[in-house]
């Protein structure tokens, strides 16, 4: 029996690696990942390398092994993941894996959202798959919007179109150290954990947070939806993409991204990061 960790070179897969690491002996851990080179530095950590692409089925076929213990990191290419986790799923089950994990969204089958969507149907096609199943809806990575901080100072503003909605994001580390727990302890399967971070916060909370690290004035420009949508068009962003994101801040606005059962905390054995602390860190990386 291994641990698996599909979509390994991704950043949630390698902070995963990191995670398990600390308590699982390399020889008991294995990595799916596309590009055999990408993944060298996995294998030099001595762990096996089973090389799949979720869009080439027949390469998955040597994924996984009887009684492994699965996650599957969901896809990013939005549009084409429900055939891409249902390859997945198939070659599991064909396989006889003692566990699959899945990395879904907030909200479940009660997320009205665009991007829940594939989600929704992936979470589906895992029950109906009869393998033991663990659900990991993780919220927001508070990245989501650190590692994008150059226009925000730029400009000296968030713009965002989600009013004073608010969100519990937690750092991707936060989300690692989670699944790590899921798939090393017991009593997770059947199991669907609505992830977030410990506190929510707004736009304006977190322009207020920016402007007290860099000692300079960052607004929240809350613009309407035809707004943001042709803000992030006239950056370069594709307009499907555009459009999600648009949506994501409706729902924002909502407060289905606001949630925070403590689920993230109990399962990482920690609070999750406060966003002070991830400015912090993005600032000095920047």
């Amino acid at each position: 029996m291994r641990i698996v960790v599909t979509g390994a070179t991704g950043a949630l897969g390698r902070l995963l690696i990191d995670q398990l690491l600390a308590t699982v002996p390399a020889e008991q851990l294995a990595a799916v990942a596309r590009s055999k080179e990408k993944a060298a530095d996995l294998a030099a950590r001595g762990i096996e390398l089973r090389i799949a692409d979720y869009s080439e089925p027949e390469t998955l076929a040597g994924a996984f092994r009887a009684g492994d213990r699965v996650l599957l990191i969901s896809g990013s290419e939005v549009g084409r993941r429900v055939p891409q986790h249902a390859a997945v799923i198939e070659a599991a089950k064909a396989a006889g894996v003692a566990q699959l994990a899945y990395t879904s969204v907030l909200g479940g089958p009660v997320a009205d959202f665009r991007l829940a969507a594939e989600h929704q149907v992936t979470e589906q096609a895992i029950v109906d798959s009869g393998l033991p199943y663990t659900f990991l809806r993780n919220g927001w990575y508070t990245e989501n919007y650190t590692e994008h901080l150059a226009p925000v100072l730029e400009h000296g503003a968030v713009v965002a179109s989600a009013g004073e909605g608010r969100i519990a994001s937690a750092s991707r580390a936060d989300y690692a150290a989670a699944a790590a727990a899921a798939l090393t302890g017991e009593g997770h399967l059947g199991a669907a954990y609505e992830l977030s971070g410990d506190v929510a916060w707004s736009f304006a909370e977190y322009a207020a947070e920016l402007s007290r690290q860099t000692g300079r004035t960052i607004t929240y420009n809350n613009v309407p939806a035809e707004a943001h949508l042709e803000i992030l068009t006239g950056a370069g962003l594709p307009g499907p993409l555009a459009e999600i994101f648009v949506d994501v801040d409706a729902a924002v606005g909502r407060g289905l991204l606001a949630g925070t059962s403590g689920d993230l905390a109990r399962l990482a054995g920690r609070p999750t990061t406060p966003l002070a602390d991830s400015v912090a860190a993005a600032l000095a990386a920047s």
